[in-house]
């Protein structure tokens, strides 16, 4: 849990919204933007985590003249070139990764991008929109239950990152679990509406996800020395878990679209009947419409016209007319 005063020194330290100095323990003291700037480790194993807000200016000027990171690599690392991403610098590492975005009004689909950079000493992580993951990480080191080093820190912000994304699936999964519930015929504009919902977060979520799975595989496989191997081997298996997460996407995706397929046979299954059950009526009645029609000419010789009877015998043909139709229609099996 942050301490008040953390939140206060958070909003006012220029780009800075938490540093921490790792002891190598699992534990971290808390360092100001002034302090980090000019950071020298002072014992072996320390390790300094800045989390900046990458839009506050004066940010790429520090990368730059402080840390010595090429200009095309910091203006990656503040700008909002958001696609997943990892590669090394000789000894430094770059990544770009995607998380769940969890803040109030936002889709799933909506992930919010967070850039880092590490040369095993010091590990600079950056965002625009508020990100909880490092909040996460950051709670343990502040109860000196926190990674010891540079290496085990980008893996469980890759590990937290990633295990965020299972509740949206979940979510996801019992939404679809519940339009398999209902009654297709009580609602089926709003089942619809929900499913493409559902679809619309699966490409989504597949779409950022998918380079995601890239990117780790890339940190894995050429993260410099310093990125130890128990580190690779932690990372494989946030990769082995976004893999799953990606088999249950494709899942809910062909579930979606098994009950929009459904919805929609049932939809058409419904007009065609209304259509042939008109066909029927029509075919029923266009021969006694144009008998009808026939003796309600207004023409001299018409038969009947001074017959007092004539109306029963029109209306006993016109029903004679009718039973021999359905009879015929019954053996058709068009009733």
């Amino acid at each position: 849990m942050l301490k008040p005063t953390e939140h206060k020194s958070e909003a006012s330290d220029g780009p800075l919204l938490f540093g921490r100095v790792l002891d190598g323990k699992g534990g971290g003291r808390v360092v100001d933007w002034a302090e980090a700037r000019e950071w020298k480790p002072s014992e072996p194993g320390e390790v300094l985590w800045v989390h900046l807000c990458r839009n506050q200016p004066g940010v790429q000027e520090w990368l730059e003249s402080t840390l010595d990171v090429p200009e095309p690599t910091a203006e990656l690392l503040v700008s909002d070139s958001t696609r997943p991403r990892a590669f090394r610098e000789g000894r430094t590492l770059v990544a770009t990764l995607r998380g769940i975005n969890f803040n109030p009004g936002a889709e799933p689909e909506d992930m919010i991008s967070m850039q880092l950079w590490c040369d095993g000493r010091r590990l600079i992580t950056l965002r625009r929109l508020p990100l909880q993951t490092p909040r996460d990480v950051l709670s343990l080191i502040d109860r000196g239950h926190g990674p010891p080093d540079a290496g085990a820190t980008i893996t469980l912000l890759a590990e937290f990152m990633v295990a965020r994304m299972n509740q949206s699936i979940v979510d996801m999964n019992e939404v679809i679990d519940q339009l398999e519930d209902e009654d297709p015929d009580d609602d089926p504009e709003s089942m619809l509406s929900r499913i493409a919902a559902i679809r619309r977060n699966c490409l989504g979520l597949q779409r950022h996800m998918s380079p995601q799975h890239e990117a780790l595989e890339r940190i894995s496989r050429d993260a410099p020395p310093w990125f130890e191997e128990h580190d690779r081997r932690e990372i494989a298996e946030t990769i082995d878990r976004l893999r799953r997460y990606l088999d249950d996407i494709d899942i809910s995706k062909e579930s979606a679209l098994v009950i929009q397929d459904d919805l929609r046979a049932r939809s058409l299954a419904s007009s065609e009947h209304a259509t042939y059950m008109l066909t029927i009526v029509a075919g029923i009645f266009l021969p006694l419409s144009f008998l009808t029609g026939l003796l309600g000419i207004n023409v001299g010789g018409m038969p009947g016209v001074d017959d007092p009877d004539a109306f029963w015998v029109v209306a006993i043909l016109c029903t004679s007319i009718l039973i021999v139709l359905m009879i015929v229609f019954k053996k058709l099996k068009w009733l």
